[in-house]
Parts: structure tokens; sequence; C-alpha cells
């Protein structure tokens, strides 16, 4: 089943969608919306299908969608035939999912937030999501050095799954925000991971593979 994807190019939680989009090779349209200056997602049309005036917003036939980690879960479940990013069949490895989902959250609101304020001078506590920020990275960088220990390079499974996808973007724009990843070893590890994979889509401050370091410090 096809979607729609109302999309705004500099937005992380939007790049979540397309990136898994590709990775699953869904046929999908999308619809530009000028969240900056043109604060068209406040605008009366998308306020009719986003209420909350976020993006994205994912529309379906009759069904609309407005929350990124439904969004994630919609198309895994319809186009996702090896259940391997959303496996139902594994009630563990699916709640683990779903934490890293809410985790996930959590780093919108605070890089995510952050990165408003470079890019766009949002007026924030900087300090406050600055904390925040470090302190999520820290999180992941001790869960991801855990699973390296223990032969695994993915956040949930012995694959990528939509935990993988829904961290991704946020902890990989970091640098737009002003922290870089060269205290976190095992981010740069995994981030290289991701990029590795097939049919990974890039987006403005996250670029293709070549010319990058992977984990070890060398150029691919």
């Amino acid at each position: 089943m096809s979607f729609t994807l109302y999309n705004y190019v500099l937005s992380g939680n939007c790049y979540k969608i397309r990136l898994l989009a590709s990775l699953l090779s869904v046929e999908h349209a999308t619809i530009a919306v000028d969240f900056h200056p043109g604060q068209q997602h406040k605008s009366e049309l998308m306020l009719q299908l986003n209420p909350a005036g976020t993006l994205p917003v994912l529309v379906a036939d009759n069904l609309v969608l407005t929350e990124t980690s439904a969004m994630l879960v919609w198309i895994a479940t319809h186009h996702d035939t090896t259940q391997t990013w959303w496996p139902v069949t594994d009630c563990n490895q699916t709640t683990y999912i779903v934490q890293w989902l809410a985790f996930s959250s959590r780093l919108s609101s605070t890089i995510g937030e952050l990165r408003l304020h470079s890019m766009l001078n949002k007026t924030m506590n900087v300090q406050e999501k600055q904390q925040g920020s470090i302190a999520a990275l820290r999180e992941l960088e001790s869960h991801l050095t855990e699973r390296r220990i223990m032969g695994y390079q993915w956040l949930v499974s012995d694959n990528p799954t939509l935990a993988d996808i829904a961290c991704f973007p946020y902890t990989a724009l970091s640098p737009d925000a002003g922290i870089e990843h060269d205290d976190y070893p095992a981010i740069r590890r995994w981030l290289h991971a991701v990029r590795s994979l097939k049919g990974f889509l890039t987006m403005p401050g996250i670029h293709e593979l070549h010319g990058l370091q992977n984990g070890s410090g060398e150029k691919s």
C-alpha cells in the first residue's frame, strides 16, 4: 500500500519515514511543506490533517497518521515481508523496539530542539537542551557498547529494526546542534552500520558513506 508523506526535507522525523521507505523500496509520494519560514504546517489545510500542527503527516487512503513512530510501524507492518524490522511474532523484541521508539522522542526533544536553535535561532533553554542531548547520547553509547560486547551491532536484534531507524536521524544530526561524535566510538560504529544498509537514503547533514570515517577511524 502506497502513501503520501507531508514532508520537510530538513526534518529528522520526516527523514525517518523516507529512510524506512527507501530501505523497504516502498513507493510513496511526498508533498513539500514550507516549515521555515513559511510556517505552512500551521496553515488551515495542515491543521485539518493534524490539529497539533506538526510534521510529518502520513496519509494512506482514509488513514491519517501524525506520530512518527506509528508511521514506522504502519510501513513495516504493510511492507516488511521478512518481519525483521517489526517482528510481530517476538513479543520481547517488539517491546524493546517500543522502548527505543520512546527513546527516539527524547532525541527529538533534545538534539532536535537544539538543532532548531542552531539552525533557525529558535528560543529555548539552550543549557538544558545541551545537557539533555549529552545525557541521551551517553545512554545510547552505553547501550551500544554493551551490545558490541555481546557480539551485536544493532540496538535490539542481530539485524536492524525500527529502533535503529527511529534513533538514527537525530543522533547522526547532532553535529548540527554543536555536539560532535568524537567521544562516542560505539555510536560512530553504529552510524556507519546504518549508512552501510542497502537502500540507505541521505538528507542534508547526513551524507553517503564514501569519504566518511567508519568506526575504526579509517576512511571508507
